[in-house]
């Protein structure tokens, strides 16, 4: 019955959460972006990136989000129905287990000096030299909140090590408490997706060692990260170190709701409140040594 889902179209917590964010006529105006095909245009674009984001549930239906990195090539569209990417997660990663298998996925291939980014979400089936993507939603988005840095380094060569826990210890606190740049992983009946979130330092609000919250901003009004909360609230984040090239994962629950207070800029007056389960602290995960940030306008 899956396959008569039309994918394309809004799924019933995106449409309430467009409401709810008065969103809806101009979500209606740009979802015939959404396509279940990779542009002829982004192949191109895709062959350049050295970073892929991906957000699937492991085994208990936990959403995670991680990061895939490799040299230029390693991703490409092998048709424009087929994502392929040539790189795994480190084995300590929360999705490894999973990603031996079939699952579904959200990708987010990310220009962070251009401020472009492409989503493609879908069919997860593994390969040889890592994994192949059947396309079942793809489409590009604005550049907004996105801080421009360059990776200047490679990922390491030691061995991860990994650190898990139930809360945020100090140092991770600061690290989510100056972080301009995040990822969220969130799932619904008809997939899995993965999306960017981005803002001056300090946009993410540690309440406790259990909980963050932040403000949700104007974007391309389509509200698939609130749409799929709306129907499941479990979530995962991904929070890079740029500088040392650990990444922080977190999953848990989180639910979107009028903010406390009205912020300025470009808060919509929504915001996320999230509640963590499990934190995984990975160094040697990640590429190190990325230039300092350009901040968005937007922000």
């Amino acid at each position: 019955m899956a396959d008569l889902v039309d994918r394309l179209a809004f799924h019933p917590g995106e449409r309430e959460a467009q409401r709810v964010a008065g969103t809806s006529e101009m979500a209606e105006r740009v979802r015939p972006i959404i396509s279940d095909a990779i542009p002829r245009g982004a192949f191109d674009f895709l062959v350049r990136r050295r970073m892929l984001v991906l957000g699937a549930r492991d085994r208990d239906g936990r959403p995670w989000a991680t990061a895939l990195v490799g040299p230029e090539g390693f991703l490409s569209a092998a048709d424009p129905h087929t994502l392929r990417v040539d790189a795994t997660p480190v084995p300590t990663d929360p999705l490894a287990d999973v990603l031996r298998d079939e699952v579904d996925v959200g990708t987010l291939a990310i220009d962070l000096l251009m401020r472009k980014r492409l989503r493609v979400n879908g069919r997860w089936r593994p390969t040889p030299r890592g994994g192949e993507v059947e396309v079942h939603q793809a489409f590009g988005n604005c550049p907004k909140y996105i801080q421009a840095r360059v990776m200047t380094g490679e990922p390491a060569a030691s061995h991860p090590v990994v650190r898990r826990a139930d809360r945020l210890d100090t140092s991770r606190s600061v690290l989510v408490s100056t972080a301009d740049t995040f990822f969220i992983a969130t799932a619904a009946d008809v997939g899995a997706d993965v999306s960017h979130r981005g803002g001056n330092p300090g946009f993410v609000q540690v309440v406790s060692p259990t909980e963050l919250s932040w403000p949700d901003y104007a974007g391309n009004a389509m509200m698939m990260t609130a749409g799929n909360l709306g129907v499941n609230p479990s979530a995962g984040l991904l929070f890079p170190d740029w500088e040392s090239g650990a990444t922080l994962q977190l999953t848990g629950a989180a639910r979107v709701r009028e903010a406390v207070e009205r912020g300025s800029g470009p808060a919509n007056g929504l915001e996320t409140v999230f509640r963590v389960t499990e934190a995984v602290w990975t160094e040697n995960a990640f590429p190190p040594a990325w230039t300092a940030p350009a901040y968005s306008r937007f922000n």
